[in-house]
């Protein structure tokens, strides 16, 4: 089974470098690197290019203008242009565990999508990780919210089963699925516009389909870096396009991943 980890960014290179380090201490590596990249400017594509130039596995950059929040576009195009069988998501304040690769690859299953937990570093921790380039954290590292997600047990992440319908603990920042049952529901709704509901959308729609989800819980750990409050002045109507979603039990949209297969 070939993975892609898919990486949603937007002018943020000082976490994305600590991304990019945390992927390279991975116990396991993907076999392609997506950065869906909304628009970023050009400091962000020096970083990426240096990242490639270290790393030994295929390392995609899919840009686009700058037109607004766009990710779901930014996501689908990376998406259509993976050879990959199975995309492990996360967005690009998101530092990884090092066996976060290896647990997503570990519990993929045919018909089900997995979605992780987050621990949450504060804003009062940023001057000293970014200083250092900090990537590993543990249960009593200094400002972190939510500690007991970054503890890594084979043993406690056997609790969790597959169910079938949408949970609300679930994180797009955190979250795998199969490329084929993606391009079956056409991928991301490009409908969505701003912040918001992009990706609970997306795997409503899985769940449509038949897709169960997991739980991922003491394994596929990420490191949610603090950054203020996106705008959520577009959350009202990716609410409504949701909400459709669920109650029309709608599988495929038009607009999405099809356009750039």
């Amino acid at each position: 089974m070939k993975t892609a980890l898919l990486i949603s960014t937007y002018n943020w290179p000082q976490a994305l470098e600590l991304i990019f380090k945390s992927i390279h201490e991975q116990t396991e590596m993907p076999d392609e690197v997506l950065i869906a990249d909304d628009g970023s400017t050009e400091e962000t594509k020096k970083l990426i290019d240096d990242f490639i130039g270290k790393s030994t596995f295929k390392v995609l950059h899919v840009w686009h203008e700058d037109l607004g929040f766009r990710k779901a576009i930014a996501l689908n195009k990376a998406v259509a242009k993976s050879s990959c069988e199975y995309i492990i998501q996360i967005d690009g304040d998101c530092i990884i565990h090092p066996k976060f690769i290896a647990d997503h690859k570990k519990n993929a299953q045919t018909g089900l999508y997995l979605y992780g937990t987050r621990a949450t570093i504060t804003k009062d921790a940023l001057p000293g990780i970014f200083k250092g380039k900090q990537t590993k954290f543990n249960f009593f590292s200094k400002n972190l919210k939510k500690r007991s997600r970054t503890i890594h047990s084979t043993l406690l992440s056997k609790m969790y089963q597959p169910h079938q319908h949408f949970s609300g603990n679930f994180r797009g920042c955190n979250v795998s699925f199969w490329r084929e049952d993606f391009i079956k529901i056409n991928g991301y709704n490009e409908a969505f516009e701003g912040w918001g509901r992009e990706d609970s959308d997306l795997v409503i729609r899985l769940g449509n389909m038949g897709v169960w989800a997991k739980r991922l819980r003491y394994a596929g750990i990420v490191y949610h870096i603090y950054h203020p409050e996106n705008s959520r002045n577009r959350l009202d109507a990716n609410d409504a396009i949701q909400q459709q979603s669920i109650h029309q039990k709608i599988i495929q949209i038009e607009k999405g991943v099809s356009q750039y297969l």
